[in-house]
């Protein structure tokens, strides 16, 4: 049985905002939490993807505390090994094959030595390929053992053949490491795409994997994704953390990036992920940046993310919004597309939801997600629901410890 969710909101938050603190900046004193609190704040580095960082700088004195992030920490160094081998023989592969790929966010930060093994969970590999070499790419992914889970409007989503996620809290060595196509990258900021891969893509890519076309591209990358989650309410404090970690090897040049491809429209939606990242990490990113960003930036959004946490635009906010991301709508006829889309999806919307609960382990056997949409929309507006993804990652954190012969972690979101 969970507490009152009152209760458990209120923990969410408390600890959510501790966590991103004492990563920012260590050194804090132990936190007088009960013992509710040490379980939700288990559940929050897990679901912010930050618990194997925590381990290296987090000194809070409860065994049980430091347990929990040595034991992450093991697990995800272990992982990593796993995806560094997939990665190079993806990479020796492709260049027989002579297809050129991008590995992406997470695999290139390690690349580049912005982490090390053991620090950032990776929970897939993402690889962007151009578009008329992804048929051979596909075939690639086949030939490794692995077979195509689902596809949507963003990427597509290869999984091992064999292999079953874990089911329990947390990262785990034996997770399958599942495998995302990409030809284009863009987020759906509400409705309309931003499309940002001529930033990416290297201009004389060779066979096999590359570097992006600069950290300045990098970091376009992440700012969008990061925009995307946002825009979502599903932002993770590792999102921030790379946004910090990565702007401390940026030159002047590379934030130029953001402005200096010839683009259609200015990048609008980087600001608020930068100025949430720069209320976090204060001397990460530079005030010059911000201020030419403002600029650019609609003035409802720009208002709105002058007050946001992370707590708001995460998972941490336990309950759903039901029209989460409207504030990122750049005209009258924009958000009325998207109180359209909320009210009555289209076939896309609804065959993506599908393919979600089908794969993902947190919406399986769950009643809320399969009912019919109008009595969702009904329930949304007439009182507060919990999302399921945060009450499943919670029910996990506060299940009794099971014997350590038989205990098996997994991931509980994907990132």
């Amino acid at each position: 049985m969970l507490p009152p969710l009152r209760i458990v909101r209120y923990g969410l938050r408390r600890t959510t905002e501790a966590l991103a603190a004492e990563l920012a900046g260590p050194g804090s004193a132990t936190p007088a939490w009960s013992e509710l609190e040490w379980r939700l704040a288990t559940a929050v580095a897990v679901a912010h993807g930050v618990s194997p960082l925590l381990c290296r700088c987090c000194a809070w004195k409860k065994p049980s505390w430091r347990r929990f992030l040595e034991g992450q920490r093991a697990h995800v160094e272990l992982r990593h090994r796993r995806i560094a081998s997939l990665l190079k023989r993806i990479d020796a592969d492709a260049r027989v094959a002579g297809l050129a790929m991008v590995p992406l966010k997470g695999a290139a930060l390690h690349a580049l030595g912005i982490y090390a093994p053991g620090e950032r969970p990776m929970a897939d590999i993402d690889l962007l390929v151009r578009e008329e070499d992804a048929a051979a790419t596909i075939t690639l992914l086949l030939d490794l053992g692995y077979v195509e889970s689902f596809a949507q409007w963003k990427h597509r989503v290869f999984k091992p053949a064999s292999g079953q996620p874990f089911a329990g809290l947390g990262e785990h060595r034996d997770t399958p490491v599942n495998i995302e196509l990409h030809t284009r990258i863009r987020e759906r900021l509400p409705v309309s795409a931003v499309d940002i891969t001529a930033r990416i893509y290297p201009r004389e890519p060779r066979p096999g994997l590359n570097p992006y076309l600069s950290n300045g591209a990098l970091m376009a990358h992440l700012l969008l994704h990061t925009a995307g989650n946002m825009c979502g309410r599903s932002l993770r404090l590792l999102h921030l953390h790379d946004i910090a970690r990565l702007a401390t090897h940026l030159s002047a040049n590379d934030w130029d990036v953001l402005w200096n491809d010839n683009a259609v429209e200015p990048p609008w939606w980087a600001l608020p992920p930068l100025r949430l990242a720069a209320r976090y990490y204060p001397e990460a990113v530079p005030a010059d940046v911000l201020a030419r960003l403002e600029r650019d930036c609609p003035l409802l959004l720009r208002a709105i993310s002058r007050r946001q946490s992370l707590t708001r635009v995460s998972c941490s906010e336990l309950w759903l919004h039901a029209f989460a991301g409207i504030e990122w709508s750049r005209s009258v006829h924009e958000a009325g597309r998207y109180l359209r889309n909320r009210v009555s999806p289209p076939d896309e919307a609804r065959k993506e939801r599908a393919d979600m609960v089908r794969t993902q382990l947190w919406l399986q056997g769950q009643s809320w997600v399969t009912a019919p949409h109008r009595r969702r929309v009904l329930t949304w507006l007439t009182q507060p629901v919990p999302r399921m993804d945060t009450l499943y990652v919670v029910r996990a954190a506060l299940e009794p410890p099971v014997p350590k012969a038989s205990r098996k972690l997994s991931l509980v979101v994907s990132r």
